[in-house]
């Protein structure tokens, strides 16, 4: 694992949903079954890297031996799953609970920041765009893209040198996009607050797997957190269709912004530790006028 050094940041970088917007002849699908209605991509800072990896490890490696989980699917290696990495999506809630406790008992040495879009307006937009450009077609990449340069080009904070590990998408690892991304990012910021924060060289970019990067599987939880807050879930029992902020209110501590890109103002709105995130700050007002 790279360090970034005493005075350094070590970043872990992930996704959560998916970006697609449309299935086969171009027919929407945003917010059906299988498709998600947000995408979200999300930074970790983390202090320790080392640190954080060797107990994940170990934990790991404990609960591979409690005999309460022999026979469980995901416990089976092959399977590629929890016997492989912890995984929120994957992973039992007796897992996720442990993960949880030790991911909470790293304190302020992690610090979560995320972007979060809307896809029903992104489609939208894709479909104005389309009434005066026929020919353009959206591409899945743009928008990873766009929310990797929102996610970097804020004032968070200040290093003499950066160490950014993203997580791999698909069979590709997009090395030079994504450095692109950072590159406007930077330009952003530059552009926005007027000094720089540092140079081309300062900033390490990889991409790396949750398997080898243990870190990786910390923001995995913390954006699953935020995913299990902002996409709806049908209750097997009633049918009703809700969101869960139980996760979100665990993991707030160690959030320092997530940037709900569609909701309020044009340029969005900031949740953090003066704003904080709420089902009734986000979707109170939408409940309330259901008949």
């Amino acid at each position: 694992m790279s360090e970034a050094g005493q005075d350094g940041l070590n970043i872990f970088v992930d996704e959560a949903g998916d970006p697609t917007l449309f299935a086969n002849r171009r027919r929407a699908i945003v917010g059906t079954e299988g498709c998600s209605r947000y995408f979200i991509l999300g930074k970790l800072e983390v202090d320790d890297p080392m640190g954080l990896g060797q107990r994940l490890t170990a934990l790991r490696a404990e609960l591979m031996t409690n005999p309460y989980f022999n026979g469980v699917p995901s416990f089976d290696p092959p399977r590629g799953k929890t016997a492989v990495a912890f995984h929120a999506k994957d992973d039992l809630p007796e897992v996720r609970f442990e993960v949880f406790k030790l991911l909470a008992g790293e304190g302020d040495t992690l610090r979560f920041y995320a972007v979060v879009c809307d896809k029903a307006r992104v489609l939208a937009d894709v479909l104005r765009r389309n009434e005066t450009e026929p020919d353009y077609r959206y591409q899945h990449n743009e928008l990873y893209d766009g929310l990797m340069r929102s996610l970097f080009g804020k004032f968070h904070r200040l290093a003499d040198g950066y160490d950014v590990c993203v997580a791999r998408r698909g069979q590709s690892d997009r090395n030079e996009a994504i450095r692109t991304a950072i590159d406007h990012a930077e330009r952003d910021f530059i552009s926005r607050f007027g000094f720089g924060r540092g140079s081309h060289d300062d900033w390490k970019i990889r991409v790396s797997t949750p398997k080898s990067d243990a870190c990786l599987q910390a923001v995995d939880y913390f954006l699953w957190a935020v995913q299990r807050f902002y996409e709806p879930r049908v209750d097997g029992q009633t049918g009703a269709s809700k969101q869960d902020e139980r996760f979100l209110k665990l993991i707030w501590p160690q959030v320092g912004e997530i940037h709900d890109l569609h909701f309020g103002p044009d340029r969005g709105t900031f949740f953090n530790r003066q704003k904080p995130l709420s089902l009734e700050e986000r979707f109170g007002e939408q409940k309330r006028k259901k008949p």
